[in-house]
């Protein structure tokens, strides 16, 4: 019995992972779900989003969708607080990672992208 207990443990710790990093700019609150990160560049800037929420029955396609959307909804939020107009974000480049913890329920994704200036 104890084999077992220590089995189903061990299977769930090795279960737990995190999103891997692009990049070190700090983050702040956006919403209960998200983090984000924005580190002007020249003629532009970049953009980073921690998007997690609990999920019983893993969905990682609807969770990586969720956080490009929350990507550039943030970056045209930003563009407008600043008053100046952005390319369209290519969604094929932003770069994503996620994770889930088996533990919590929990499912992650970091993305990363550069937003250009019109």
């Amino acid at each position: 019995m104890r084999f077992l207990v220590l089995l189903i443990f061990s299977t769930l710790i090795t279960g737990c992972a995190t999103p891997v990093s692009h990049t070190n700019t700090p983050l702040s609150t956006y919403d209960k779900d998200t983090e984000y990160g924005i580190e002007e560049r020249e003629g532009g800037f970049g953009i980073t989003v921690y998007y997690s929420r609990y999920q019983f029955i893993p969905e990682s396609d609807a969770l990586a969708t969720a956080c490009k959307s929350q990507l550039t909804a943030i970056a045209w939020e930003h563009a407008d607080n600043v008053g100046k107009e952005i390319v369209p974000v290519n969604e094929q480049r932003i770069r994503i990672s996620m994770g889930r913890n088996g533990l919590s329920g929990i499912t992650s994704c970091q993305a990363n992208a550069i937003v250009k200036w019109k």
